[in-house]
């Protein structure tokens, strides 16, 4: 007996949509809350190629929602521990594992291979990416955010006169705008809810059944089990912030569009250390881990415009925090004071560093 026979014998869906499934390939951009639901029903379904792209390790703090890990998985990659799950729960799928992030230098050889990519990121620049990626390529795209107690799902570029990610949202917001999940907290069904909706979606592109939320977007609320759909048209002012190319899309800086600082990995700001620059902690007070090193400043950000003139005599400033949020704000807002200084914001915080030494 088939483990597909359930499928198989629903009607509409039956042989053949079982064999575009096998047929399929699909990239899932992200392993983490939404990633992990996604992987389980994909796989269940049959999917017969399945990439995963992230370099994120595991944390204590992702075991409410990413349902793939367990307390022994802490400090490894999401992408290898996930495959790894499944490697031993399907033989019939293949796996192909990228330990890394998606970047404009590796988008055009991760997702060409691939029929169909699933955006299961937390951040506005990796989204924005990927959408440009995915219209450049003709590939379609299902999208997937949570915000809170809200969550929602939709499908672009499938087809003739299909809408994009820049149609919803033509303007880049910064990350002070929309706080992640690190900053604002998460029940963890929520992702779980979101993604299963989102590996619905793929499930009915892939396998011809059903109605993808083509040029629609569904929004369910958790506090009121409550979903509404809207519809998406297209927008010419996001379209036209589209590179034209993949030549453009590889020059641009998404992560300085969308949130207006540069960011460095603690790696690159570790490199930085000893020489003539500012080393700040916009944390408040008391919050833990505590940092020391020479060199620091701490400056919480509720001060920061009252100790402004603490930083006039610095070129180089570099802030950070707890996940890299409070910092950018720092940054932006000194920016403002100060256009011709070199500032930067520590990507992840203390949460990043904490990650590398796990």
């Amino acid at each position: 007996m088939s483990r597909f026979e359930r499928q198989i014998i629903l009607n509409g869906f039956g042989i053949e949509g079982q064999q575009n499934l096998k047929k399929a390939k699909v990239l899932l951009i992200g392993a983490g809350g939404l990633g992990c639901p996604i992987l389980l029903y994909l796989a269940a379904a049959g999917v017969g190629k399945i990439g995963i792209v992230d370099g994120d390790s595991v944390t204590i703090s992702n075991l409410n929602r990413q349902v793939l890990y367990g307390e022994n998985d802490l400090g490894k990659n999401k992408a290898e521990t996930a495959a790894r799950y499944f490697q031993g729960k399907y033989i019939d799928i293949k796996w192909e594992v990228y330990p890394e992030f998606i970047s404009v230098e590796n988008a055009q050889e991760l997702i060409s291979g691939f029929d169909l990519v699933i955006d299961g990121s937390d951040n506005f620049p990796t989204r924005y990416l990927v959408n440009d990626a995915c219209v450049l390529l003709g590939k379609p795209l299902v999208f997937g955010a949570i915000y809170q107690h809200e969550g929602q799902v939709s499908v672009f570029n499938l087809g003739e006169n299909a809408c994009n990610y820049r149609d919803l949202y033509p303007k880049m917001p910064s990350a002070s705008e929309v706080p992640n999940c690190s900053e604002t907290g998460v029940l963890g069904v929520l992702p779980g809810i979101i993604g299963n909706l989102m590996a619905l979606e793929a499930i009915k592109v892939l396998s011809g059944f059903g109605k993808p939320l083509k040029n629609k977007v569904l929004f369910f609320n958790s506090l009121s089990s409550q979903t509404y759909e809207v519809e998406i048209t297209p927008n010419p002012e996001g379209r036209e912030s589209i590179p034209a190319s993949i030549t453009s899309f590889e020059i641009m800086d998404y992560e300085l569009a969308c949130e207006g600082v540069k960011q460095l990995t603690w790696d690159e700001a570790m490199g930085k250390m000893g020489l003539d620059i500012a080393f700040v902690d916009v944390r408040e007070p008391g919050e833990l881990p505590p940092l020391e090193c020479t060199g620091l400043m701490k400056i919480p950000l509720s001060t920061l415009p009252q100790q402004i003139d603490l930083l006039e005599d610095s070129e180089e400033i570099l802030f950070f925090c707890q996940s890299g949020l409070r910092s950018q704000k720092a940054a932006q807002q000194l920016q403002n004071e100060f256009p011709d200084k070199r500032i930067y914001s520590i990507k992840g915080g203390i949460n990043a560093l904490k990650n590398n030494h796990t």
